[in-house]
């Protein structure tokens, strides 16, 4: 069944002033809580904007690689365009991703350890009614995106600093975007990934795009092993300071924000929350701190306490 009919099949998301992250971090922190899309994630502004792109083109199938959020907003849209996707994941994904996914209506198929893998065989069943719904390295993502920056714009509230989880570099093109397009051309990023996916901090330190050897961390949200190539380019040529946390100090943020805003996030999002929560110098040289919450629902409660009771 299709969903209601809207302009978007994304939503205008909350931007809210918290308190104990204000208090933990040392400066006023302001939440953008995208883990209210309907998909649970920003990913469904980037994707629906594709999507809905797509479907004026024509094109008949969605196929899209995915380590779960990605490929829970394709599903998202699928449902409300009214055409089938599939979604091939690797097997990292969680058995909650794949659920909710198939919630949706959409095939999942599982193939190979890691996201390159699963995205190697999306693109080869490509046929021509169908269209390729990249997770985070396409300009129609990051124009959607960029949306997230235009409703901050338009409510009249200028950040100091943007703070958010970087993986493929999707979320943090599209924001540098929206900052350019609003004229926040020297608002810096501050970005945050965990210590075993950190491609970007690690391509900016090296002055090339590297790619890691493998994905070791909790955060599979964040597990491309090299950004791409316009995330890279924007962080050479936009005011970016590249943080990176352990896998603990995110799942300890996860939990923390849970019992302090009453909202689940996965570790992805925890590694932007872990620099607030420890109060890293990159955030309190500036007055006001926005903070992406990207969301993320691949990962229940019970695992994230899991994770960190495996942790050294």
């Amino acid at each position: 069944m299709p969903c209601e009919p809207e302009m978007t099949l994304h939503i205008q998301t909350p931007l809210i002033h918290s308190r104990p992250l204000s208090l933990a971090a040392g400066t006023e922190v302001w939440l953008k809580l995208e883990a209210l899309q309907p998909s649970g994630s920003f990913k469904l502004r980037g994707i629906g904007a594709a999507c809905e792109a797509h479907a004026r083109q024509g094109k008949r199938r969605f196929i899209s690689s995915s380590g779960g959020n990605a490929g829970i907003a394709v599903a998202y849209a699928g449902r409300c365009l009214s055409i089938p996707v599939t979604v091939v994941v690797p097997q990292t994904t969680t058995e909650r991703a794949k659920a909710l996914i198939r919630q949706e209506g959409a095939e999942v198929i599982v193939h190979g350890a890691a996201w390159h893998e699963a995205n190697a065989l999306a693109q080869s069943m490509l046929g021509a009614a169908d269209a390729f719904i990249h997770p985070f390295d396409d300009p129609l993502l990051w124009q959607g995106h960029a949306s997230l920056v235009d409703e901050v714009a338009a409510s009249g509230f200028r950040p100091d600093a943007v703070l958010l989880s970087v993986g493929g570099g999707g979320l943090f093109s599209g924001v540098v975007e929206g900052l350019q397009r609003n004229g926040w051309n020297t608002v810096p990023v501050i970005t945050a990934e965990t210590t075993g996916a950190a491609s970007f901090a690690r391509a900016l330190e090296a002055g090339r795009r590297i790619e890691l050897e493998r994905i070791d961390s909790v955060a599979t949200s964040l597990g491309a092993r090299q950004v791409c190539e316009r995330a890279f380019a924007l962080g050479r040529s936009h005011p970016v300071q590249a943080q990176v946390v352990s896998d603990r100090a995110a799942l300890e943020a996860c939990e923390r924000f849970l019992d302090e805003q009453r909202i689940l996030v996965e570790p992805a999002c925890g590694a932007a929350l872990a620099l607030a929560y420890a109060g890293n110098e990159a955030l309190r040289v500036h007055g006001r701190v926005m903070v992406v919450v990207c969301g993320g629902v691949t990962a229940t409660l019970e695992q994230i306490s899991a994770w960190k009771a495996a942790q050294p």
